[in-house]
C-alpha cells in the first residue's frame, strides 16, 4: 500500500509513514543492541548521509571502493525503518553494526544503557538545519506541506514539525550521555576542522586511522564527492518520492545559510527561544547564533 501522505504518530512524535509503521516503531524501542553497535543519532537535518557515510568509511577501511556501490541507507540503516531487517541480513556479520535513529534518547536509553554501544551524536546550528528541512520539505513528496518559509519557522520553534522539537532532541540526549558510551560532534566541526574531527570520531570508535586512510576518507565524504554520486545524492530515488524538479537532496553543505532567510524579527525570536530553551546547558557549542 502506498504510505506517502501517511503521517505516523508514536510516544506523541510524528513521522512519515513511508518508511514507518507502528510495527517498525514499537520495534526500535525494543531493540536488543549489541555491545560492538555503532548508533548514530541526529535530529533531521543534521549531516546525517554526511556522518554515514564517514562511519561506513572507517569501518571500511580496507576497500574504499567497495562500499560507494551502497546506498548509505543500506549501509547505516535507521533502527525505525521498515527495512531495517533486511538491511541488518545483509551485513558482514564480522563487522560492528552500523546504525542511525532519529529517535529521541526517551525512547531508546533503557536498552542503550545495558550495552557498551558507541552513540555517535551528530549537531548542527538550529538555524541552519531549520533552513535546510524546509527545504526538504519542498523536495520530499512523504513530508506534509509546511506551507511559507515564514509558516514553517514558527513550526519549528514550536516543536510541530516531524521527529518534534530541535530543542527537547538534543538536551535529552545530552542529557543522558554520562549513562552511554557517547561522543558528540558538530556539523560545525567537521566543517571547520574535518581531518581533525574524523580523527577524534576514529579514536573514540577504536578505529585509528593511518595518514593516507585519513585522506581517503576525507576525498570520500567532501561535499564534491559525494553530491555527484548517484549511491550518496539520492538522485536515484524515485520522483514519486523526491521531486527531483525542486532541488537537490544535497543542496549546500555550508554552514551559515540562515543568514539568507532569517529576517531580523525572526532571529531576534529565535534567539529568545534558544536561551530559554538553551540557557542551562553547560556544553559549549560550537555555532554562533549572530
Amino acid at each position: 500500500m502506498d504510505r506517502i501522505k501517511v503521517t505516523e504518530v508514536f510516544e506523541g512524535i510524528s513521522m512519515p509513514g513511508k518508511m514507518h509503521t507502528q510495527e517498525s516503531l514499537h520495534a526500535a524501542t525494543n531493540f536488543q543492541f549489541q555491545d560492538t553497535d555503532v548508533l548514530l543519532v541526529t535530529f533531521p537535518k543534521s549531516g546525517t548521509t554526511w556522518m554515514q557515510q564517514i562511519l561506513s568509511l572507517i569501518f571500511n577501511k580496507e576497500d574504499f571502493q567497495k562500499v560507494q556501490g551502497i546506498p548509505t541507507w543500506s549501509r547505516v540503516p535507521w533502527l525505525e525503518h521498515t527495512y531495517l531487517l533486511d538491511c541488518l541480513a545483509q551485513m558482514d556479520a564480522s563487522k560492528p553494526r552500523l546504525l542511525t535513529t532519529h529517535f529521541p534518547a526517551k525512547l531508546l536509553i533503557h536498552n542503550l544503557k545495558n550495552s557498551k554501544a558507541r552513540v555517535v551524536y551528530m549537531a548542527r546550528n538550529p538555524k541552519d538545519v531549520l533552513v535546510s528541512y524546509y527545504h526538504f520539505h519542498k523536495l520530499a513528496k512523504f513530508l506534509p506541506d509546511v506551507g511559507s518559509f515564514e509558516d514553517f519557522f514558527d513550526q519549528f520553534l514550536e516543536g510541530k514539525v516531524n521527529f518534534g522539537s530541535w530543542f527537547n532532541h538534543i538536551k535529552d540526549w545530552l542529557g543522558v550521555q554520562q549513562e552511554l558510551n557517547f561522543f558528540l560532534i558538530t556539523y560545525e566541526d567537521l566543517s571547520q576542522d574535518p581531518r581533525q574531527a574524523i580523527q577524534n570520531l576514529s579514536n573514540f570508535l577504536g578505529q585509528p586511522l593511518e595518514p593516507k586512510e585519513l585522506e581517503n576518507i576525507l576525498h570520500y565524504c567532501s561535499f564534491s564527492f559525494m553530491s555527484k554520486n548517484d549511491q550518496l545524492n539520492y538522485s536515484l530515488t524515485s520522483p514519486e518520492v523526491f521531486d527531483h524538479s525542486i532541488g537537490k537532496f544535497m543542496r549546500k553543505g555550508v554552514t551559515g545559510n540562515w543568514k539568507e532567510y532569517f529576517s531580523p524579527e525572526q532571529n531576534a525570536k529565535f534567539n529568545n527561544v534558544y536561551q530559554a530553551e538553551m540557557g542551562d546547558l553547560t556544553i559549549k557549542l560550537p555555532w554562533s547564533l549572530d
